[in-house]
């Protein structure tokens, strides 16, 4: 898929209609931290799921600690969509989360801008792999600590230290629910996409 300043046909306009940009965001992290509830709490579209039960074998392979009445799994991606302006549609991809499916990974992440890592405090080294991930692609992205009904509350700095983020990686707290608090992380990541294009095209001074 490409991504870029969309076209549009159709019956002929007294005025041009505004052609709006195009991003690839990825929303990525751990098993059962909330990917396919934040796609589906912003999507205007219906959002794409691929989802299956919870097999009893892969119960032995998949860690259930803290989303024990989980009883689906992303095997896939999931998509949605949302226009931010009138100019800047977004096209989100929701990871898997298991480690059998990361091979999908590579293929997600081609062509986006950046990426969302959702972080759940009760299981926070669950999120380092997408960490990882994205800091070998060189793919700007944010960490959003996904607040989940009883967990415990940490602050940001914090959560930054347990994950020994870089000083310029935005930490972000939002519930994946909340269509208008996942927003304001969507936003934020488009901001520190473009905040670290500008900074890599500006001439080095010495």
């Amino acid at each position: 898929m490409a991504f870029g300043r969309s076209s549009r046909t159709g019956a002929m306009h007294a005025v041009s209609p505004v052609e709006p940009l195009t991003l690839k965001i990825l929303v990525a992290g751990g098993f059962g931290v909330g990917k396919t509830t934040l796609v589906s709490a912003v999507s205007e579209i219906r959002p794409l799921r691929t989802e299956e039960r919870l097999s009893e074998p892969g119960r032995a392979v998949d860690d259930l600690g803290g989303v024990e009445g989980k009883s689906t799994t992303t095997v896939a991606m999931d998509f949605g969509r949302i226009t931010l302006r009138d100019d800047l549609v977004l096209y989100l991809f929701g990871t898997p989360g298991q480690d059998r499916f990361w091979f999908l990974w590579d293929e997600l992440a081609t062509g986006a801008l950046g990426a969302v890592v959702l972080a759940d405090t009760r299981r926070l080294a669950d999120c380092f792999a997408a960490v990882d991930y994205f800091e070998r692609r060189e793919l700007p992205f944010v960490v959003a600590v996904n607040c989940f009904d009883g967990a415990d509350r940490h602050p940001v700095a914090t959560v930054r230290e347990a994950l020994d983020l870089d000083p310029e990686v935005p930490v972000l707290i939002c519930d994946a629910r909340d269509r208008e608090l996942v927003k304001d992380v969507l936003v934020g990541v488009v901001e520190h996409a473009m905040s670290l294009a500008r900074a890599r095209r500006s001439p080095t001074r010495t």
